[in-house]
């Protein structure tokens, strides 16, 4: 049987969250008990907690929902390339090694160990390496960390060109035990029609 490596963190009430966005909360609607045969629970949180993807409707107020995008940028092969403490930005420096002929799907570590609380100090990408990325044919970038733009900023350049580039991004991956190398992803979001994100239970198989 082919090796399969969990990326996705595990999610719960002490979840990492964006700073003011809506954490993980689970109630019980329904409880075991005379007259009522099961348990069902109630969930409010954010779409960007845990690994999950981002809609285009995220970062534009024309752009699709999650659940309208195709999923076929979401399922096949992947490359992880290591970056670990790059610094502030994910550089072309910091890919070139593992570049040639690149899949159309790249995953990027940046953590040694993935923190347990939100890092203000995240790794994201830099603006001209998504460009670099896109002119190489790769449709869906993603990273371990909350964001591939820094979490201070305010004009979301990289997801700026993910927009006009037309590419699919995975954040909040777990990359902390995978090799570098050529692996299947399979990261599929739900259908859900009028959200900018959805969670996705990401994994990867070996070839």
């Amino acid at each position: 049987m082919k090796r399969l490596w969990d990326i996705s963190p595990p999610v719960d009430a002490g979840s990492p969250v964006f700073p003011g966005d809506t954490p993980f909360d689970l109630r019980w609607g329904w409880t075991l008990g005379p007259g009522c045969p099961v348990n069902v629970g109630v969930v409010t949180t954010s779409p960007h907690v845990g690994a999950h993807a981002d809609a285009p409707l995220h970062y534009d107020a024309d752009g699709a929902a999650i659940g309208a995008l195709d999923l076929a940028p979401f399922l096949g092969p992947c490359r992880v390339i290591h970056a670990i403490g790059c610094g502030p930005l994910v550089e072309w420096q910091h890919l070139a090694h593992a570049s040639d002929q690149l899949p159309t799907r790249v995953l990027v570590r940046t953590y040694a160990v993935t923190p347990s609380a939100f890092d203000d100090a995240l790794a994201g990408y830099s603006p001209d390496t998504v460009e670099r990325l896109a002119d190489a044919g790769v449709q869906l970038i993603g990273i371990d960390t909350a964001s591939i733009d820094p979490a201070a900023s305010k004009t979301l350049d990289s997801h700026q060109v993910i927009r006009r580039r037309g590419l699919r991004v995975l954040e909040n991956l777990v990359l902390d035990q995978v090799p570098e190398g050529d692996y299947e992803l399979i990261a599929l979001p739900l259908k859900w029609m009028t959200a900018d994100a959805s969670p996705v239970r990401a994994v990867l198989r070996e070839l």
